[in-house]
């Protein structure tokens, strides 16, 4: 006792000395040291042997967050290596599990809607986007309602009337973009793809009327609501931070271009052979008798279109880029089209894109190595015993797929990092294994049309369980059109010739290109 007073009375004395600024820079420092000293104190010794393991993290409240935000699918394949496929860690202050490969995809993508919820993770986000009463922000039982409405743009009828109007969409723009003018260039194509799909979305999916509405200012406006989904808006979606002012700007700048198209179209009335989406939305009553209001219409217009658009913009640019790191399967590309339609190529046709292996192959693929979700969280509701372990996730948890770990995985697809379009033909040493097309899979209608149930494939890029991506196949009518076309009139390659592929930008929650995605194009023909 007489040497800690001993010791004790200078360092006080010493602390007294001293100025406000450094006495609080040292408190700061203790504070901080036994918040860490607790935290890992705790890993090491109150482990719960029913919960997965934890994934060692210094600071209790960001975790592995750092670290997963920058590069989240090369976390994965590491952290797997070591905790194993069933592990915890902490995301934005919440114990978040994961469960990786195909086991772990049907656990959580196929949990049944008493266990695991959707609309608790992501309504924040989507929600300032969308906009109010629509997908995440309504019960399920509505939002399948409203997906069931949507399911009249996505019929075999309604793509064989898309692949003409996509194909003019993308000859047009290349026509009038001051970027693609003369013999050859140098082009940033990420912005471009992303006003492709804009305009061939808007104008598929949402008729005339809307597309003519649509320039590239407006164009741009889909992408500042896109960036609301920042993985830091999770927390701070409420924020007046710059991101998100463009982001509510944006919402209330398109909301009102339906809001206003929906009550001209009221007032013109006598549109009863009208087929497109929002006369539809706007004749159609939920079951329990109410008819959708107009606010409703216009904010699933946004979120049919943004369906349209954050997937296929990163898709069809990482198509681009690949295309331009090997030149040859572009050549490849655009002989597949002259040996099957004709020298003289004639207008695309929806019955064409299937007599087009290689165009098939090129968005699977790309698909595989570039999925535009690289995450997909659940809330968990009741306690989740995990099949085959003594693990039991708790309602204090969520619960996070990442079915690109299984399509990067050797187990299932041969020398995985290699982008090879091949490897979906029959003969092909890279052929994938135990992967089923869409046609194989086991189908279950969620109240809004047959989907995929399967959620054990290694290859879900559109997600699987109730909540798959509706707009699936019209996704790939989109690309496939996309990348026909675009092959038709151009050759790709590196600025530099090599065969190097841009990284990618996990700053949304929506993976893309980083930026600028500079390739080199020549017209054919010149």
């Amino acid at each position: 006792m007489g040497l800690l007073q001993d010791l004790g009375g200078p360092l006080l004395e010493s602390f007294s000395q001293l100025g406000t600024w450094s006495q609080a820079g040292i408190v700061i420092a203790t504070l901080l040291f036994g918040t860490v000293f607790l935290n890992v104190l705790q890993q090491v010794l109150f482990k719960n042997p029913n919960e997965p393991p934890m994934v060692f993290h210094w600071f209790p409240l960001i975790g592995s967050t750092i670290t997963y935000g920058m590069d989240p699918p090369r976390w994965f394949k590491k952290t797997r290596a070591k905790y194993g496929d069933c592990f915890t860690f902490i995301l934005l202050g919440k114990k978040t599990t994961v469960y990786l490969g195909t086991q772990g995809n049907e656990f959580i993508l196929n949990g049944k809607i008493r266990d695991v919820n959707a609309e608790d993770i992501y309504s924040v986000l989507t929600t300032p986007v969308f906009g109010k009463d629509v997908v995440y922000d309504c019960p399920n039982a509505k939002l399948m309602e409203q997906k069931k409405f949507m399911k009249i743009a996505l019929t075999t009828e309604a793509f064989r009337s898309y692949v003409p109007i996509i194909s003019d969409e993308v000859s047009n723009y290349f026509k009038r973009s001051p970027d693609f003018k003369g013999k050859s260039g140098v082009v940033n194509i990420s912005p471009k793809m992303a006003q492709i799909t804009i305009f061939t979305a808007s104008h598929s999916l949402q008729g005339k009327e809307i597309r003519d509405k649509f320039d590239e200012t407006l164009a741009d406006l889909y992408h500042d609501l896109d960036m609301g989904f920042s993985p830091i808006n999770f927390q701070l979606h409420w924020a007046p931070l710059p991101w998100n002012n463009r982001r509510d700007h944006a919402q209330r700048t398109v909301a009102k271009i339906y809001m206003d198209t929906i009550k001209a179209r009221r007032a013109r009335g006598g549109e009863t052979d009208a087929q497109d989406i929002m006369y539809h939305l706007m004749n159609s009553t939920y079951k329990n008798g109410i008819k959708v209001p107009d606010h409703e219409i216009a904010h699933m217009m946004i979120a049919l279109l943004m369906a349209g658009q954050h997937s296929s913009s990163s898709t069809s640019a990482w198509c681009m880029l690949r295309l331009a790191s090997q030149p040859k399967i572009m050549d490849e590309l655009y002989e597949e089209q002259v040996r099957v339609l004709g020298a003289d190529l004639p207008d695309l046709q929806y019955e064409d894109l299937a007599k087009l292996p290689l165009n098939q192959a090129i968005i699977k693929e790309t698909l595989r190595l570039h999925a535009p979700i690289h995450t997909i969280l659940r809330a968990v509701k009741s306690p989740m015993p995990v099949p085959g372990t003594k693990f039991v996730v708790p309602t204090s948890h969520n619960l996070l797929a990442a079915p690109g770990v299984t399509s990067s995985d050797p187990q299932y697809f041969p020398n995985p990092e290699v982008w090879d379009p091949h490897r979906w033909d029959a003969d092909s040493p890279n052929a994938p294994a135990m992967v089923k097309s869409y046609e194989e899979e086991e189908k279950i209608d969620y109240g809004y049309g047959l989907v995929s149930k399967g959620a054990s494939s290694p290859y879900l890029p559109f997600g699987a369980g109730r909540h798959r991506c509706i707009g699936e196949q019209f996704a790939n009518v989109q690309l496939q059109t996309i990348v026909a076309m675009t092959a038709r009139q151009f050759r790709f390659c590196n600025v530099d010739g090599s065969d190097k592929v841009i990284g990618t930008d996990y700053t949304s929650l929506f993976s893309r290109p980083l930026e600028p995605a500079m390739i080199h194009w020549e017209r054919r023909g010149e």
